[in-house]
């Protein structure tokens, strides 16, 4: 069974284009976000011969993530702030037929948490999406790149801004927003695909009006969640700060009608400050399309101590547990599980730790759903002004929004991983509209008796164990891409596009780009021919240190004294760089 039998239920254009494996449509590839591609041109026996096809370079010296959309002979390429967007001609060697360039205030930098990126545009309706730093959703003619219509989501000076890669579905275009750390609170809100008017918009906390939840319906591993259960775990009206940002991915299943996210971290980082489980941030969120309302939903991290957002890509895919079939959800988290569900109830499967390291839980509860916490590494037991020290993962996870990828061929899923812990001290802080509500100090280094900052895994969601595992010296910060070839592609840090053999983990090929990819690898065919296609330019979380010249070990978030090594290894610049076989 697939999941775009039900053709009359979603956007007929796009359910048929994402099964087309010439173009690829989407910034996950699909609906399912899967990141596969049935082409096989490019094989685990040949891809050794790739070579650079074309160039091109965006012009702009911040963390490019996302990737390129491709639709018949046009392939549209986004870049960081200020969100410059390219049309470019396949037919004619990428020749520019426009370019969008946003005039954004540039007073809306300082109040992006990590890195002035965008994780990509979306295609609908004729229309190219673009979800701009400044929290406007813009829709471009995606023939002549004129502004069709524009709409403010949210408000830069109070800390919210916008980094999402939008979601179309039916009529509707989707978006989450961020500034967790400005205690920003989360929504996802759709609009009008033709209009731009506003449809629904579902808070990750407040009163059931506002997270659009039905007492008795909306369920968590089968159970009613109660009357306004956004606010019951709050202290007060804490929950109106509350973070729960939705700066991550969405998935939709077209015969269930329904569209999957998660939503990110409580504010502000001292759980000491706030009391109670701050439900429903670090949450999976399942939602009706054309509503919003909530069907069910599943807290991973209650009261969260670390910062393990819960905003990683959620992948639907056929999984067997136990010896029975389930319509499944795969979710590798911040907080390190690696977690299967039935996506159509929200029942928990599998909740298994795919970095060995992780140490902040023993294990998750499949029955309570509730991780078994160990003191030692809880940044609250010793109150405020206190460093916890070893504590695995760090902040920026097991694994952040990098998506991982899954192949129906071999039934693995491959993460690209953070291998990274900390210490985290946290200290008190008041609120104040569009200052930064963090309230914590953070180190980050390897874990204990290794070097490596970073893992490239295959993990089997049915079973929840680690197929094979390849180390790499930095954190793998790229989307993966799985193909019917039998490769699987990845960047890393230093600017290496690496694939592998889908089956065994063996390194095929790698090519050194112009700077470090924390950008996705995406595949399409064009004229007869499979290429390849990576963004590179190094920033991120990750690389903060460079893409905003800072130096000192506590700076971005912690991020930067872990990552000093990496300025020997690349450079600045945003580049695409595209692959073929030779002629």
């Amino acid at each position: 069974m697939t999941l775009w039998s039900g053709a009359v239920l979603a956007n007929d254009d796009l359910l048929k284009q994402q099964q087309d494996a010439k173009q690829w449509v989407m910034p996950l590839g699909n609906y399912s976000s899967q990141r596969y591609s049935a082409l096989d041109q490019i094989n685990a026996k040949n891809v050794k011969n790739l070579q650079v096809a074309w160039t091109f370079s965006t012009g702009v010296l911040r963390g490019h993530e996302g990737g390129p959309l491709v639709l018949g002979n046009m392939m549209y390429v986004h870049a960081p702030f200020p969100n410059t967007v390219f049309a470019l001609d396949l037919s004619k060697g990428g020749q520019i037929v426009w370019k969008y360039e946003p005039k954004q205030d540039p007073n809306v930098i300082p109040v992006m948490c990590c890195d002035t990126v965008n994780r990509g545009v979306a295609y609908g309706d004729g229309m190219i999406f673009l979800h701009q730093a400044d929290t406007n959703l813009v829709a471009l003619d995606a023939k002549t790149g004129k502004e069709v219509w524009k709409v403010a989501d949210g408000d830069p000076a109070k800390g919210e801004t916008g980094t999402s890669a939008p979601m179309v579905i039916k009529n509707l275009v989707l978006i989450g927003n961020s500034g967790g750390e400005f205690g920003v609170r989360g929504h996802v809100t759709a609009y009008d695909t033709k209009t731009g008017k506003m449809v629904w918009r579902g808070s990750s906390m407040g009163p059931d009006a506002d997270t659009l939840m039905d007492p008795e319906k909306t369920t968590e591993l089968g159970k009613p969640v109660g009357k306004d259960s956004g606010t019951a775990t709050w202290e007060g009206d804490q929950w109106k700060i509350g973070g729960g940002t939705t700066w991550g991915w969405m998935s939709y299943d077209p015969e269930l009608n329904l569209v999957y996210y998660g939503s990110g971290n409580p504010s502000t980082w001292n759980p000491v400050q706030r009391p109670g489980d701050n439900k429903w941030s670090m949450t999976i969120w399942a939602r009706d399309a054309d509503t919003g309302m909530t069907k069910w939903v599943y807290q991973m991290t209650p009261h969260d101590e670390w910062d393990y957002d819960g905003v990683n890509e959620m992948i639907l895919a056929d999984v067997k547990v136990g010896g029975k079939d389930h319509k499944a959800l795969v979710h590798f988290d911040r907080n390190g599980f690696g977690y299967t569900l039935d996506r159509v109830t929200g029942e928990l499967l599998v909740a298994e730790k795919y970095d060995p390291a992780v140490n902040w839980a023993t294990k998750i509860d499949l029955k309570t759903g509730k991780p078994e916490r160990v003191k030692e590494f809880s940044t609250e037991a010793g109150g405020e002004d206190t460093n916890t020290q070893n504590i695995c993962p760090a902040a920026l996870g097991s694994k952040d929004q990098q998506p991982a990828a899954y192949s129906p061929k071999t039934g693995l899923f491959y993460v690209p991983t953070n291998h990274v812990c900390m210490d985290y001290e946290p200290y008190k802080i008041a609120y104040t509209a569009g200052q930064p509500y963090v309230g914590a100090t953070l180190s980050m280094y390897p874990p204990k008796g290794d070097e490596n900052l970073g893992n490239f895994i295959a993990w089997d969601a049915g079973t929840g164990k680690i197929k094979w595992s390849l180390p790499e010296q930095f954190s793998v910060w790229s989307g993966a891409l799985a193909t019917a070839g039998d490769v699987v592609f990845y960047g890393t840090l230093e600017g290496y596009l690496k694939a592998v053999d889908a089956k065994s983990g063996k390194e095929l090929y790698r090519f050194k780009t112009p700077s470090g990819i924390i950008g996705n690898v995406n595949t399409y065919e064009h004229d007869g021919k499979q290429y390849v296609a990576v963004l590179s330019g190094v920033g991120g979380w990750a690389g903060i240190g460079m893409a905003a010249g800072l130096t000192g070990d506590q700076e971005g978030l912690g991020a930067v004294g872990a990552y000093k090594a990496l300025s020997s290894y690349t450079a600045l610049g945003g580049t695409m760089t595209v692959f073929k076989l030779p002629d």
